[in-house]
Formats: C-alpha cells, sequence, structure tokens
C-alpha cells in the first residue's frame, strides 16, 4: 500500500514537472581557424555557451558566454560573459527586456552575435571590430517584432553608458537607443536607429582608451539587408558625431556593404567593402582612416557546419597595408 502511494505521488509530481516546468536549452559554437600573412598560422576563435530557459509562458531566459584567446588573461584565456537577457513578454509581439544586451544599432549587432557559423563572412566588419558603436549595453527596455503588414519591429533601451561596466554606472548619464526596422517584403529589412550617450572625462574605454575630455555622442545608423534564396545583400553605415568643448563636433562615418550569391545550395561566393573615414580633430577614435576588401567563399555543409575560405586587403592611414589569407571551420553543437 505504502509502496503504491508512494509510486502514484512520484508519477503526479512528474506529470506537474513535465506540465509546468521551465524548457531549458544549452548550445554551443566554436570555430578553428588557419591564415596566412607573412606567415602561416593555426588557431581557434571563440567558444560560445548560449543558454535559453522559457521559464513560463510569459518569463524567458537568454544567457551567452564566450571563452577566447587573451594574451591579458593569466591564463591566456578569458571568460567573457556576452549576453544575459531576461524578457517579459506584456502583449501579443510586445516585450520588456532586462539585462545585458547586443545594442540593437546594426542589422549586424542585432542578428549575428558570436556564432561564428551564422556569419556570412569570416569576421565582423570593421564598423564592430573598430569600435565606432557600443557593441553591448546593460540597461532596461521596450522591444516589438511582426507587427502590422510591413511588420514593423522596435527596440528602444535605456542603459549604462560607455566606460561603465556590467554591474554598475561610472557616471549619472544614461545611455538611450531606439531603433526601427521594417519587412516590406519577403526576406527584405530596413532599418534606421538613434544613440545618445554622454561619456564622462576619465571613462575607461573597451579600446583601452581614458577620456581626458567629456563628449556627447551621437549615433545615427541605417541598414539594408535582404538574404533571399539566391542573391544575399547586407550594406550598414553609421555617422558618429562627437562633441568636445575643445574640439566642437566632429563626424565620423563608417560602413560596409555585403553580396553573396548561393550556387547549387551549398556554395555561396560573396564580397565584402569596408570604409571608415575619421574627421580631423576626433578625440573619441583612435584616428586612423581605413579601407578593406574581402573575397571569399563559403560552403555550407549544413546549417550548423560551414567552411570558408577568404581573401582580405586592408589598406591604413597609420600602418602597413595587410593583405591575408584565412580559412575556417565553424560549426554549432
Amino acid at each position: 500500500m505504502k509502496i503504491k502511494l508512494f509510486f502514484t505521488c512520484y508519477v503526479s509530481l512528474f506529470v506537474a514537472a513535465i506540465s509546468f516546468g521551465q524548457s531549458t536549452h544549452i548550445r554551443g559554437f566554436v570555430d578553428v581557424t588557419s591564415g596566412y600573412n607573412d606567415k602561416l598560422n593555426f588557431g581557434f576563435g571563440e567558444q560560445d555557451l548560449y543558454i535559453t530557459s522559457a521559464i513560463n509562458d510569459r518569463i524567458s531566459f537568454l544567457g551567452e558566454t564566450v571563452f577566447k584567446f587573451d594574451s591579458t588573461a593569466h591564463s591566456d584565456f578569458a571568460l567573457s560573459v556576452e549576453r544575459v537577457i531576461i524578457t517579459y513578454n506584456l502583449i501579443g509581439n510586445h516585450n520588456i527586456v532586462m539585462g545585458k544586451v547586443h545594442t540593437p544599432l546594426n542589422y549586424w549587432n542585432d542578428t549575428f552575435h558570436h556564432g561564428r557559423v551564422l556569419f556570412p563572412t569570416i569576421d565582423r566588419p570593421l564598423l564592430f571590430s573598430k569600435n565606432i558603436i557600443p557593441l553591448h549595453t546593460t540597461g532596461v527596455g521596450f522591444e516589438g517584432r511582426d507587427l502590422g503588414k510591413s511588420k514593423f519591429g522596435y527596440n528602444l533601451f535605456v542603459g549604462n553608458g560607455s566606460g561603465s561596466s556590467e554591474v554598475e554606472d561610472n557616471d549619472k548619464s544614461k545611455s538611450v537607443t531606439a531603433a526601427f526596422h521594417i519587412k516590406p517584403v519577403n526576406r527584405l529589412r530596413l532599418g534606421l536607429s538613434y544613440y545618445y550617450d554622454v561619456i564622462s572625462k576619465g571613462a575607461k574605454l573597451h579600446n583601452g582608451m581614458v577620456m581626458d575630455h567629456q563628449v556627447n555622442q551621437h549615433l545615427i545608423s541605417a541598414s539594408v539587408s535582404r538574404f533571399g534564396k539566391k542573391l544575399e545583400i547586407l550594406a550598414e553605415t553609421t555617422m558618429a558625431l562627437n562633441h568636445t568643448d575643445s574640439t566642437g563636433t566632429k563626424n565620423t562615418m563608417a560602413g560596409y556593404a555585403y553580396a553573396g550569391y548561393k550556387i547549387k545550395e551549398k556554395y555561396v561566393p560573396y564580397v565584402r567593402y569596408d570604409n571608415i573615414q575619421y574627421q580631423d580633430g576626433e578625440l573619441f577614435y583612435k584616428k586612423n582612416n581605413m579601407q578593406s576588401y574581402v573575397a571569399g567563399l563559403r560552403y555550407e555543409i549544413d546549417y550548423l557546419a560551414v567552411i570558408k575560405l577568404e581573401y582580405q586587403h586592408i589598406e591604413n592611414e597609420i600602418g602597413p597595408v595587410v593583405n591575408k589569407v584565412t580559412a575556417q571551420f565553424a560549426i554549432g553543437f
């Protein structure tokens, strides 16, 4: 009798757990590379741990943690918490988002995160790798997706500004992000965004610089993307207006254009052009006008395994011309 009662209680608890318990999924991404730039090199990029969990029908969690090589770390490898997001569904496709997010200023930063298997090219465009925009923001905001016939979407976010940490702001000013996009036809996305922040004197930036002036920053970005069954097009540009009392407002223009074409379902030859131009007197960025030309071939074994072979030519205003060939094998697991 006791055994039967125990078994009945156990089954009841098991059924309840299935019915009301959370649904958690753990995925990962990793890539290995081989490159030639005056010498042959082998290495690996980032090992990305990606966790999603549906707590209930309104609350969900997303966490992304990256393990990567860092020559400044004690063990030469560092752990980086890239995203920690709690989402609360208000109604329909409208949500409150809290935590550390990829700042939704551009299509690339909002879509391609740290899984290189998802990237159309081997590395990010210079717009992102040269820290023209703040890649992350910690704060709270609202978002909406696929609203109406044009599939309108928006992100409104308030957070810690540049120079802050993930646990506290370094000054009283807050960053403000407002991003909007529409999808007027299938596979086409048009986006526009605005970002404002006050970077205080003494703030230590992501690139290691320490500000000796207060900077009022305005970032205006636009993007167009279309990833069709055959043709892939992605173009984005950001205008950065950085104002200081000593130099006034200085304008930096950064952007890129990517195009690829799928052949026989698995092969995608592609090209990408990058350009960054800094105005004389710019204090917020490390001024070094750059152009980059990329040509590559992507072989899609399946949606979780991709091989890329790429040539890149980089022209710097300061420093030597760079020519390199890189091969990458990226997977998801």
